[in-house]
């Protein structure tokens, strides 16, 4: 039977349903959506957008992804991930380009789900995704040093040279009101994660994570901000607090140069979205015991990034944050992700004016924190376990990141990558003497015969024997075209030197593929044997 091209997974789990699993969806949402609102405005905020942004993101992408998605209780939304590219989209292009962006990758988003790509993503090498994660944490941190120091700059750059040279040149006008919230926040939040659980027993510290530590961050420092009448930057002040009116229907605005400049920055917002989602989602899926679908959680993430410029979001993906604190409070269908963007919603018409109130310090400061938890830092420590390929990889793709942008990483990470699996395959690759005689040589080969190691037929052509060559391909597991290719040259060869070419051993693929080529026709059936010892002893009678 064959499966729906198109089936959210939110069909598979309402079989079954009953009133106690609605009532763990209901807690477990609305407990994310008070992680969503701290982690959804300062995602936008450090992109370069209002803060509405962000949390319209995370209501309807949100809704959609679960809705739609192929994966029981992700939750998505806007990502740290994205900061950096969509930062140096707005900044090249302005929001007008991000929602080209944003529409054209989620287009490749639902084009990779409809061609059954989702698989193939998990063969990204790991040397990649940790050299761009990490390149992208440290651009995180570096972006928030403004707000984090409270310094009076209006724009920042988007590369880490330009940040730094800027931060140093302003270093004089830090903000001791702001340094001191964000260091104070900070402290909190480690506090919150680290200390609690030593201090106090196993069910308080149970009942006090139940709390996210960013929204106690946010509610402790703008109740300090406004008692204390500290004079910091405030959502209020800087944006004019949080619209509570539905947005505008807006229509994008097309341009064909524009979308050229824009392909490789939205391939790349697809790409890490991609990553990151199902990076996730395998996570989610070891934590309960599940399988998610790729291909429908990839469809549902490019439906959801196509919604997002008609109602003035920015890109989403998988958030796994938000998607462990939903299981971790007991979601048990994506009906909780659903509940998390009504939720967010709901918080958002009633607390709209007290928003208003919410220090960017703050923000800041949980942005720093999300930099650190999403750096895989270790690997850095650990390179020296490593070949030299995955660590020139991985140093390769996260200077870059840093230094130049995330496409060039983006691309030299996999043009390494690819070079690398060529490399060390055709170093596999193997051509053995078997026998050797005044008048016949028997080579075996071992391993791929594809482009990158076409050159051991090629020698062979240059020291053939004077009578008969046999040559044993029963090692062999793969051949493409080039392979083909050289076996029809060497069989060539074999013709003007007078030499009989005996193949030997040929799987089906290497046997389907030099049929469609015609060399089988050439050599004819008397010199394509099984096995070459046979082929000896017939040479000998």
């Amino acid at each position: 039977m064959v499966s729906p091209i198109f089936q959210p997974r939110l069909i598979k789990a309402l079989e079954g349903y009953n009133l106690r699993h609605f009532g763990q969806d209901i807690g477990a949402g609305l407990t994310v959506s008070v992680v969503a609102l701290p982690l959804s405005m300062a995602f936008a905020i450090a992109s370069g957008l209002k803060p509405e942004a962000g949390l319209i993101t995370a209501i309807v992408a949100g809704f959609l992804i679960s809705a739609l998605g192929g994966s029981r209780v992700q939750i998505g939304g806007p990502a740290g991930a994205f900061i950096v590219i969509v930062y140096g989209i707005v900044l090249q292009h302005g929001v007008s380009g991000l929602m080209l962006a944003t529409f054209m990758s989620g287009l490749w988003l639902l084009l990779m789900g409809l061609l059954h790509m989702g698989v193939l993503i998990r063969f990204i090498p790991v040397a990649v995704v940790i050299g761009f994660t990490n390149g992208i944490a440290v651009l995180i941190a570096l972006l928030q040093l403004k707000d984090f120091l409270g310094l009076p700059i209006q724009t920042m750059p988007a590369d880490a040279i330009g940040i730094v040279s800027i931060i140093l040149n302003h270093l004089n006008l830090v903000n001791p009101s702001t340094l001191s919230l964000t260091l104070g926040s900070l402290l909190v939040m480690g506090f919150w994660q680290f200390g609690i659980p030593r201090l106090l027993s196993e069910n308080w510290a149970k009942r006090l994570a139940m709390l996210p530590s960013p929204m106690l961050v946010m509610v402790l420092s703008s109740v300090v901000v406004y008692f204390a009448d500290w004079q910091v930057d405030t959502l209020g002040s800087r944006f004019g607090g949080i619209s509570v009116h539905v947005p505008p229907w807006v229509w994008p605005s097309f341009s064909g140069t524009l979308i050229m400049n824009l392909l490789v920055p939205s391939f790349t917002l697809a790409f890490l979205g991609a990553i990151t989602s199902l990076l996730c989602a395998r996570v989610a899926d070891g934590m309960i015991d599940d399988r998610h679908d790729p291909n429908q959680e990839l469809m549902a993430q490019g439906i959801a990034n196509m919604a997002m410029p008609f109602v003035g979001g920015m890109p989403a993906t998988g958030a796994i944050a938000r998607t462990v604190t939903n299981l971790k409070n007991g979601a048990s269908s994506p009906i909780a992700g659903m509940v998390h963007a009504l939720g967010l919603l709901l918080v958002i018409w009633l607390a709209a004016p007290l928003v208003s109130h919410i220090p960017l310090a703050a923000l800041s400061a949980i942005l720093m924190s999300v930099a650190w938890n999403m750096g895989n830092w270790r690997a850095l420590t650990q390179l020296k376990q490593f070949r030299w390929s995955y660590r020139l990889t991985l140093l390769a793709v996260f200077m870059l990141t840093v230094l130049v942008n995330l496409t060039v990483a983006f691309e030299v990470g996999l043009l390494a990558a690819c070079l690398i699996f060529v490399y060390r395959i055709s170093s596999l690759s193997r051509c053995i003497e078997l026998h050797h005689s005044e008048t016949v040589q028997v080579w075996g080969l071992q391993g791929a015969l594809f482009f990158g190691a076409v050159v051991l037929v090629d020698q062979l052509a240059q020291h053939l024997p004077s009578q008969t060559l046999v040559l044993d391909a029963s090692g062999v597991i793969y051949t493409d075209t080039s392979g083909a290719d050289a076996l029809h040259n060497l069989w060539q060869s074999c013709q003007k030197a007078g030499v009989r070419l005996v193949l030997t051993g040929l799987n089906q693929q290497t046997s389907d593929l030099l049929r469609r080529t015609h060399l089988l026709e050439e050599l004819g059936a008397v010199n394509v044997q099984a096995q070459w010892e046979a082929t000896l002893k017939t040479l000998a009678g």
